[in-house]
C-alpha cells in the first residue's frame, strides 16, 4: 500500500512539473515567480526532480536550435558571399563616378556646346517623328503598317487575302485621299492594283491545288459514302464479296432534293464523317470571295465549271480490264460517287458557284456514259458470281446517289439487262452440271434397302407412289439417280436466280415473274437440250430413257408442271374488254410444251403421241375447271373474250403438230369442249343451241346444259354494272325476256337430265 501510494504521488509530481514547464514556456517572465514558488512549496526534494526535468527540456531545445542553424547555415554563407561581391562592385562604381566628375570638370566649353547642339538635333528629330506618326494615323490604322514593306507583308500573310482586300479598299477610298499630297501615298496607290493581282494569282493557285487534291481522293470520298449506304441498307449489300452458291451445295422523275443537310458517312468504326471532314473546301470559299470582291466572280465560276467538266470526263473513263475483277468496278463507282458528293456540297454550301442546272447536266452526261460502260463491260463477264457482285455494287451505287437527289431509274432499268446476262451465265453453268449428271448416271432403278434410304431419296425428290410404298424392303424406285439430282439442281438454280432479284426495289409479283421466266428457260432450253443430246447418243436407248423417267411418271410430272403454270394465271374476270393478245402465262406454258415434246423426236411415235395427247387433255380440263370454279362468282364478256384468245393459242399449238404422227385434227379435239362452249357465248347463239340440243348434228353437241347454265349464271352482276344484262335492259327490253327464257330452258334441260338419270 505504501509503495502504491508512493508511486501515485510520484506520477502526480511528474504531471505537475510538466504543467509548470509548459506554463513557463508560454507565460510572460513577470509571472514566472509564483509558478516557481509552487515547486519549492511542494514535497521535499521535489525541486530536485523539477530541475532535472528542466535540464532535459533545455537540452531538447538546444538540439532543435542546432538543427535550425545547420539548415540555414549555407544560406547565410551564400548571403555573405553575395554581399562581399556587391561591396566590390560598389567600389568600382565609386571609381567611375569620380572619373566622370573629373572629366566634366576638365572638358572645354566648346565640346559642351557641341554636345548641347547634338541634343537639340535629337529633340528636333523626335518632334518630326511624332508629327509623321500623327499624319500616318490619319490615313491608315497605326497597328497595321509602319513602312511600305511591312504593309505588303501584313496584307499578304497576316490578314490573308479577303481581309487584305477589304483593307486596301478602305485605303483607296477613305484614307489615302486625306493625305494624297504625300509622295508615299502615291506610291501606295500605284502598288494596290499589283497587290490585287498577286492575291488573285495566289488564291487561284490554291484552287488548282484543291482541284488536284479532290481528283486524287474522290475514290476515298465515294468509298466512305457507299460504305455508309451498305451499313444502313440491306446487310447482304455490305458484304462486297457476296458469292452465289455452287450448284452442288445446299441451299423518272427528279426526286425532291433535301435542303442544306449533307449526307453523313460512316467509317470503318462507324465514326460519323461529313464532306468537310474528308475535304478542305476553304480554297474554294476563299477564291470565290476574292473574285467576288474584285468584281470578277463570273470568270471564276466559268473556270471552276470548266475544270470540273474535264475532271468528270476523266472520272467516267474506265480501265480497260475493269471487267476482270470486282475491285475494278468498285473503284470506278467510288470515283464517280466522290465526284458528285463534292459537287452536291458545293451546290448547297455556296451561292451560285454551281447551279442545279449545271449538276443536272453533269449527271445526265455521266449517267449515259456509266450505262454505256457497264453495258459493254458486263457483256465480257462469264462468271455468274462476278455478275452478282456487280449487281450489288450497282444497287449500292444507285442508292447512294439517290440519297443525294440524283435520279437513278435508268440504273435500275440497266439491272434488268444485267439480270439477263446473269441468267445466261447461270444457264451455261447449269448446262455443264446437267451434262455431268447424265454422264455419271447408270440409268438403273434406284435401289433402297431400308426405310432410312427411302426417306433419304424422297426428301430430295417429292416422289410418292402408294403401290411402291406397300412393297417390302428391299425395293427399287422407278427412276434413276439423275431424276432427284436434276430436281435438286433446278432448286439450286432458282435460289441462285433469286439472289439477283434481292434489293431491286421490285414487287413480289415482279420478282416471281423473273424467277418463272428464268426457270422456264432452264427447263425449256438448257435441260431440254441436254435431254436431246442424251437421246441422240447411240448407247442410250428407250429402255434407259424410260428408266430415267418412266413414261407414266413422266406424264404425271408433265401434268404437274402444267398445273404450276395454270396457278400463275391472273385473269381480271371483270374486265370490260380483252387485251387483244394471249396471256403471258399461257404462252410460256406452250413454249415449255413445245420444247419438251421436241425431246421425243427420236422415240417411237406411239410413246410421243400418248404423252402429247395426255398433256393437251390435261390442259383443256384445267382451263375448263378454272372457268367453272365455284369460287369464281362473276365473269364479264371481256373476260370471256380474253379466255377465248388463250384457247385459240392452245388450238394453234395442237394444229402445229408438236409431235408427228397425229391424223387430221385429232390433237385439236382435246379442246373441242372448250371451243364449242366459248363459241356459244361469243356468238350468243342460244336459239341454235336450244333447237338442236340432243341431235347428233348439233353445232354445240359437246356443250352440256349444266355447264352452259353455270357459266351464264356467273355472268349475272348484282350491281347491275358492266354486264351484258344491263346493256340489254338499256337497249332492248325484249332481249332481257329472251335471256330469262334461255335460263329457264337450260334449267329445264338440266332437271330433265337429272330425272332421266
Amino acid at each position: 500500500l505504501e509503495a502504491n501510494m508512493a508511486e501515485s504521488e510520484s506520477l502526480e509530481t511528474v504531471t505537475e512539473h510538466e504543467r509548470i514547464l509548459q506554463e513557463i514556456e508560454s507565460t510572460d517572465t513577470a509571472c514566472v515567480g509564483p509558478t516557481l514558488r509552487s515547486v519549492y512549496d511542494d514535497q521535499p526534494n521535489a525541486h530536485k526532480r523539477f530541475m532535472e526535468k528542466l535540464d532535459a527540456r533545455i537540452r531538447n531545445h538546444d538540439r532543435e536550435i542546432e538543427k535550425m542553424c545547420n539548415f540555414h547555415h549555407q544560406g547565410f554563407v551564400d548571403a555573405i558571399t553575395e554581399l562581399l561581391k556587391v561591396r566590390a562592385d560598389a567600389e568600382k562604381l565609386m571609381v567611375q563616378r569620380t572619373f566622370v566628375g573629373f572629366t566634366l570638370f576638365d572638358l572645354p566649353l566648346c565640346k559642351v556646346t557641341a554636345q548641347t547642339e547634338e541634343v537639340i538635333r535629337c529633340r528636333i528629330q523626335q518632334r518630326n517623328m511624332a508629327t509623321t506618326v500623327e499624319k500616318l494615323q490619319l490615313c491608315i490604322p497605326g497597328e497595321m503598317m509602319r513602312t511600305g514593306k511591312l504593309m505588303t507583308d501584313m496584307i499578304l500573310f497576316l490578314f490573308r487575302y479577303y481581309s487584305a482586300l477589304k483593307t486596301m479598299e478602305q485605303l483607296e477610298n477613305i484614307y489615302i485621299p486625306r493625305v494624297s499630297q504625300y509622295r508615299f501615298c502615291q506610291i501606295m496607290a500605284e502598288t494596290l492594283p499589283k497587290l490585287r493581282e498577286e492575291i488573285k494569282e495566289i488564291s487561284m493557285s490554291d484552287l488548282k491545288d484543291f482541284l488536284e487534291s479532290i481528283r486524287k481522293h474522290s475514290d476515298k470520298i465515294g468509298e466512305t459514302a457507299m460504305r455508309q449506304v451498305g451499313f444502313s441498307g440491306d446487310s447482304e449489300l455490305c458484304q462486297t464479296s457476296v458469292r452465289s452458291e455452287q450448284p452442288n451445295t445446299p441451299q423518272s422523275q427528279w426526286p425532291e432534293r433535301r435542303g442544306n443537310v449533307l449526307l453523313t458517312f460512316v467509317g470503318f468504326l462507324f465514326k460519323v464523317l461529313t464532306a468537310q471532314d474528308l475535304v478542305d473546301f476553304s480554297p474554294v470559299y476563299r477564291c470565290l470571295h476574292i473574285y467576288t470582291v474584285l468584281g470578277d466572280r463570273e470568270t471564276f465560276e466559268n473556270y471552276y465549271r470548266k475544270q470540273r467538266k474535264k475532271q468528270a470526263r476523266l472520272v467516267l473513263q474506265p480501265q480497260s480490264n475493269m471487267h476482270e475483277t470486282v475491285e475494278g468496278y468498285r473503284k470506278y463507282f467510288n470515283q464517280i460517287v466522290g465526284f458528285f458528293v463534292v459537287e452536291d456540297h458545293i451546290l448547297h454550301a455556296t451561292q451560285g458557284l454551281v447551279t442545279r442546272a449545271f449538276t443536272d447536266e453533269l449527271w445526265n452526261m455521266a449517267l449515259s456514259k456509266i450505262i454505256a460502260v457497264l453495258r459493254t463491260h458486263s457483256s465480257y463477264c462469264s462468271d455468274p458470281d462476278l455478275v452478282l457482285e456487280l449487281k450489288n455494287l450497282i444497287v449500292i451505287f444507285a442508292d447512294t446517289l439517290q440519297g443525294y437527289g440524283f435520279p437513278v431509274n435508268r440504273l435500275f432499268d440497266l439491272l434488268f439487262e444485267v439480270r439477263d446476262q446473269y441468267n445466261e451465265t447461270l444457264l451455261k453453268k447449269w448446262a455443264l452440271v446437267f451434262r455431268d449428271i447424265f454422264e455419271q448416271d447408270n440409268y438403273s432403278p434406284i435401289p433402297v434397302e431400308n426405310e432410312e434410304e427411302y426417306k433419304s431419296v424422297v426428301s430430295r425428290f417429292p416422289f410418292h407412289d402408294a403401290e411402291i410404298e406397300k412393297q417390302q424392303f428391299p425395293k427399287k424406285l422407278p427412276m434413276s439417280q439423275s431424276v432427284p439430282q436434276i430436281y435438286a439442281q433446278v432448286k439450286e438454280f432458282i435460289y441462285a436466280s433469286l439472289k439477283f432479284s434481292e434489293s431491286l426495289h421490285r414487287s413480289s409479283t415482279e420478282i416471281d415473274d423473273m424467277l418463272r421466266k428464268s426457270t422456264n428457260l432452264l427447263l425449256t432450253r438448257t435441260l431440254s437440250s441436254c435431254l436431246q443430246n442424251l437421246i441422240k447418243k447411240p448407247h442410250i436407248g428407250l429402255t434407259e430413257v424410260t428408266v430415267c423417267t418412266p413414261m407414266e411418271k413422266f406424264e404425271h410430272m408433265l401434268n404437274q408442271k402444267i398445273d404450276e403454270f395454270i396457278q400463275l394465271a391472273d385473269y381480271e374476270w371483270g374486265m370490260s374488254e380483252s387485251d387483244g393478245r394471249a396471256s403471258g402465262y399461257l404462252m410460256d406454258l406452250i413454249n415449255f410444251l413445245r420444247s419438251t415434246f421436241q425431246v421425243f423426236t427420236h422415240l417411237p411415235g406411239k410413246v410421243a403421241q400418248t404423252a402429247c395427247m395426255s398433256a393437251c387433255k390435261h390442259l383443256a380440263t384445267s382451263l375448263m375447271q378454272m372457268l367453272l370454279d365455284t369460287e369464281l362468282k362473276q365473269i364479264s364478256m371481256g373476260a370471256i373474250q380474253q379466255f377465248n384468245l388463250d384457247v385459240m393459242q392452245c388450238e394453234l399449238f395442237a394444229s402445229s403438230e408438236p409431235v408427228p404422227g397425229f391424223q387430221g385434227d385429232t390433237l385439236q379435239l382435246a379442246f373441242i369442249d372448250l371451243r364449242q362452249l366459248l363459241d356459244l357465248f361469243m356468238v350468243w347463239d342460244w336459239s341454235t343451241y336450244l333447237a338442236d340440243y340432243g341431235q347428233p348434228t348439233s353445232k354445240y353437241l359437246r356443250v352440256n346444259p349444266s355447264t352452259a347454265l353455270a357459266l351464264l349464271e356467273k355472268m349475272k352482276d348484282t350491281s347491275k354494272k358492266n354486264n351484258i344484262f344491263s346493256q340489254f335492259r338499256k337497249n332492248d327490253r325484249d332481249k332481257q325476256k329472251l335471256i330469262e327464257t334461255v335460263v329457264k330452258q337450260l334449267r329445264s334441260l338440266v332437271n330433265g337430265m337429272s330425272q332421266h338419270s
